[in-house]
């Protein structure tokens, strides 16, 4: 069987039991879901939900090692380090070495899938497999290979180097991407939250340095394993303890502390940044930092935000700048909450005659809903459909994992997804004003326009 065929046939596997597990979860998706965790003998933390009804498991591994912990001259190093493990295993311990493509043949022929990459906060790693316990036992011991082993090619990085900055170098063509690169040093500052990946940073990345990164990073006691699916806790134990085998299993009691990375600084004043581009549309951010995800302002900022700018067309920002003025096809709003205060942001592309109108009509909303927050009925709607749709927050395995990863991260109680829609029931117009009025300060906002008219 060639490699394409058996990708093709891995794919059509794992879409199938998708699919499969979509349709046998939702009957029981509002019912409560038992969270077990516990501690490992080395340290590493462990949350399962079993799942028997279908014979595969999703497992995610997670450390502190993101984008945040990047140096400043060597930015993306932790993306491109996890990028990277897919290219190659060492020899060792009576294991051969394999290159890419023998790496991905093996992957193919488990009909199971490993993924690696880095986020802002956390470096993760992610295996998903059938529960047949021939295909297991060597998708867990090919995912601890690939997790543990890697061998930094160096000639494959110089090819994969170019590659990203050749990318890197397109992007800077398209104004999405532009007004992305200059928003995020607009609202961040210095911290690493705003750090961009260009073709210098790049440059200064070696192999040598993924090497160093990886071994400091990747320690069993560290790491933060959640886990969906057919299998037990005893189980879900041994798989974990697989997976960390072939990590340095140091005590973190021994390891020196991790080094402290700085919170986000609160603007100080508004500002506007305006970017000449010749484009169809103008396209504008304005945002300012918001807020941690441990704030226990949460659940009010995400219904309020529901409401301001991230309902779609049932935002007070569309009816506002759309609907009624025909500003633009599409406004938006989210919050970024991470460890440290990620974005507040909003968003619109408009004619570029348009934007200064735009602009000024979006701060005006703004500041309308920090001052007097949302109407009786705007929190109905709301909340009808929050509470609605919260079954498909956790209709698939996946989703289903990202909870629980996101649970285990934030150190969240166990009970959090049987109690979520009661705590969204439970916010008020009056916790919504009080929470936008502590976190957003519109008077103080970044703007960035690109591709307006002079």
């Amino acid at each position: 069987m060639t490699i394409a065929i058996k990708k093709r046939a891995a794919y059509a596997l794992s879409t199938w039991l998708a699919a499969t597990f979509c349709l046998t979860f939702q009957v029981g998706a509002l019912a409560a879901i038992p969270i077990q965790q516990w501690t490992q003998p080395n340290g590493a933390q462990v949350y399962l939900v079993e799942s028997p009804a279908i014979a595969m498991v999703d497992v995610q591994i997670e450390f502190d090692a993101g984008a945040r912990r990047d140096p400043a001259a060597q930015a993306g190093l932790a993306s491109v380090m996890t990028g990277m493990l897919e290219k190659g295993l060492l020899a060792k311990d009576g294991a051969p070495a394999m290159d890419e493509n023998a790496l991905s043949e093996a992957w193919a022929d488990l009909g199971a899938q490993f993924g690696a990459g880095a986020s802002a906060d956390r470096m993760f790693f992610s295996l998903r497999s059938l529960t047949e316990p021939d295909l297991l036992d060597k998708a867990v011991a090919l995912a601890a290979r690939e997790l543990a082993e890697p061998a930094f090619p160096d000639a494959v990085w110089q090819r994969e180097r170019q590659r990203l900055q050749a990318s890197i170098k397109e992007s800077y063509t398209r104004p999405g991407s532009i007004v992305a690169r200059a928003y995020a040093p607009a609202v961040y500052g210095t911290h690493p939250y705003g750090q961009q990946i260009t073709e210098e940073t790049l440059s200064r990345i070696s192999v040598d340095d993924m090497r160093k990164l990886h071994a400091a990073s990747l320690v069993a006691c560290r790491a933060h394993i959640s886990m969906v699916g057919a299998v037990t806790r005893a189980q879900a134990d041994a798989i974990a303890t697989r997976l960390l085998a072939r990590l340095p299993q140091t005590s973190c009691a021994s390891l020196p502390a991790m080094a402290e990375v700085p919170e986000v600084a609160p603007l100080a004043q508004a500002d506007e940044k305006r970017i000449p581009f010749d484009s169809a549309q103008a396209h504008v951010l304005i945002g300012q930092p918001g807020y941690k995800r441990a704030d226990p302002d949460y659940f009010a900022l995400t219904v309020g935000n529901y409401i301001l700018g991230g309902g779609g067309f049932v935002s007070r920002l569309t009816k506002e700048v759309r609907e009624k003025r025909g500003l633009t096809y599409g406004v938006y709003s989210y919050f970024s909450p991470g460890l440290h205060a990620g974005a507040f942001t909003v968003g619109l592309q408009t004619r570029p005659d348009q934007a200064p109108q735009a602009v000024a009509l979006v701060r005006d909303v703004l500041k309308d809903f920090v001052a007097n927050g949302p109407t009786e009925a705007e929190l109905k709607d709301a909340k009808d459909n929050l509470i609605g749709g919260f079954a498909l927050r956790i209709d698939s395995n996946r989703k289903l994992l990202d909870n629980i990863s996101g649970i285990a991260w934030n150190r969240l109680p166990l009970n959090y997804l049987d109690t979520w829609t009661q705590e969204v029931d439970k916010v008020t117009v009056a916790d919504i004003k009080a929470a936008f009025t502590r976190k957003l300060q519109p008077e103080k906002m970044v703007t960035v326009i690109l591709g307006a008219a002079p």
